[in-house]
């Protein structure tokens, strides 16, 4: 069963796990059997064995992002859902013995399968809104969850890199014409009338 630990392996059962572990750094990550405590439900946890931790834990990917620093979170923060996080695109191929079974267990499709993209907006039902139920929208956003291909993904960008990202789409965006066109806000150095009227207005979230 992955790192889960049994009763029979855990010297006290007695203690409740809790929600943070004690480690402060992927670095801190060695012993394969101190990783998860009893009772840890990740699929992190049910997914890396022993043997797919002593194969990667020493190496990276090819944006140099470590395989300890991909399990991080799943290990510090035991509540978690999932707890593995690619560190960038090749992550999924060079670790794809853990990321193929957490994918498997979690969409229940394996690397056997693919993707099919339909992106003919003609195939879209309702569409269109009767004035009466428009009226009644403040606002709406579209959350895009992609990453551009030179860059790592979250637990390996640096923030310079971060940075670059921000640069990168907003000079894209800034090419909208029409009603895709608009105006960027950065959280760093947002004054306080400002976010409280993106608030108000239902554009910033937390």
């Amino acid at each position: 069963m992955g790192g889960c630990q049994t009763k029979e392996n855990v010297k006290d059962t007695s203690k409740k796990t809790t929600a943070v572990t004690a480690y402060s750094s992927a670095d801190e990550l060695n012993e394969y059997e101190n990783l998860f405590p009893a009772g840890t439900k990740s699929l992190l946890c049910k997914c890396l064995s022993k043997e797919i931790w002593e194969e990667f834990k020493d190496q990276k990917d090819a944006a140099g992002v470590s395989f300890k620093v991909m399990c991080f979170s799943g290990v510090k923060n035991l509540d978690s859902g999932i707890g593995a996080y690619a560190g960038s695109h090749d992550s999924y191929k060079t670790f794809g013995k853990l990321f193929d079974k957490i994918i498997k267990e979690y969409h229940g499709h394996g690397p056997e399968d693919s993707h099919k993209s339909n992106m003919d907006a003609s195939g879209l039902t309702n569409t269109d809104f009767p004035e009466e139920d428009a009226a009644m929208i403040i606002s709406t956003r579209i959350r895009v969850g992609r990453n551009l291909a030179d860059f790592p993904l979250g637990p390996g960008v640096s923030k310079d890199q971060r940075l670059e990202i921000m640069n990168k789409v907003v000079e894209a965006c800034n090419t909208f014409e029409g009603d895709l066109a608009g105006k960027f806000y950065s959280l760093e150095g947002m004054d306080e009338a400002t976010q409280k009227q993106l608030i108000d207005d239902h554009f910033l979230f937390k």
